[in-house]
């Protein structure tokens, strides 16, 4: 007679659930990490980052719009208050991101769970909610083969593109500039074509491009961004809820 006990079904790791198994899961989103991560390093580097700070910055901050963003201010020498308040507002979207994903890790300790919100972005976290249909839980080390594979692979192009952008004077020119927005328009793509909710999601999309242009009218500036973000936002979630 067996007398051990073991933990529930929805805690236990199946053979697709290993950490091997979540580098595997991230194998997809390579590309588009390293063509990003590549453009970013370019961009700081012509704003006139070494090498060796760029490296620290991909590894301390790990955020591909915010990195952007620091390139840019940097370049147009904004102050150190105005970078960080810029950054922080602008990455204020992981905290949403995270308690998405939160319910799946309740069964976890408040440190691993800090550990593996560190590291997610804006494509683990599409990869991980994407695994999340008609489940109560996700695996630690799947997120952590993901996790850890997407930010291994961030800074090795943040570097690449730093060594090379010593030859690249003119990142505009061949539209680097652009490849992040170019990102986050294909991800979005691809999950609205994954939510099958087309008529929502062009909703919102229409009330957010409504919301900037009125906004701009009244000379709200970049200001107009942010609000049409938040308020398209819960345009949708009202609409779902209704529906």
């Amino acid at each position: 007679m067996q007398t051990n006990v073991t933990a529930p079904q929805s805690h236990r790791q199946s053979h697709n659930e290993t950490f091997l198994q979540g580098v595997k899961d991230c194998v997809p989103t390579l590309l588009g990490y390293l063509s990003i991560g590549f453009a970013a390093g370019v961009v700081e580097k012509t704003a006139g980052l070494s090498i060796a700070e760029i490296a620290l910055l991909s590894v301390l901050l790990y955020a591909g719009s915010a990195q952007f963003i620091f390139a840019g201010m940097i370049g147009a020498s904004a102050s150190v208050t105005g970078i960080i308040f810029t950054i922080f507002f602008v990455n204020l979207r992981h905290i949403l991101l995270s308690a998405a994903l939160s319910p799946y890790f309740r069964h976890l300790s408040p440190i691993k769970n800090i550990l593996i919100g560190s590291l997610l972005t804006d494509e683990t976290f599409g990869v991980a909610s994407n695994n999340t249909a008609g489940r109560q839980y996700l695996s630690e080390r799947w997120m952590h083969g993901l996790n850890v594979t997407a930010y291994l692979n961030w800074i090795a192009a943040n570097i690449a593109g730093a060594y090379l952008g010593q030859w690249i004077t003119n990142p505009e020119k061949f539209g680097l500039d652009f490849a992040l927005p170019a990102m986050f328009i294909g991800l979005l793509v691809l999950q609205m074509a994954s939510r099958g909710k087309i008529a929502v999601d062009i909703v919102v999309a229409l009330s957010a491009v409504v919301i900037v242009v009125v906004m701009n009218m009244m000379s709200f500036g970049s200001v107009s961004i942010i609000a049409a973000t938040i308020l398209a936002s819960t345009i949708g979630m009202v609409i779902g809820k209704w529906r």
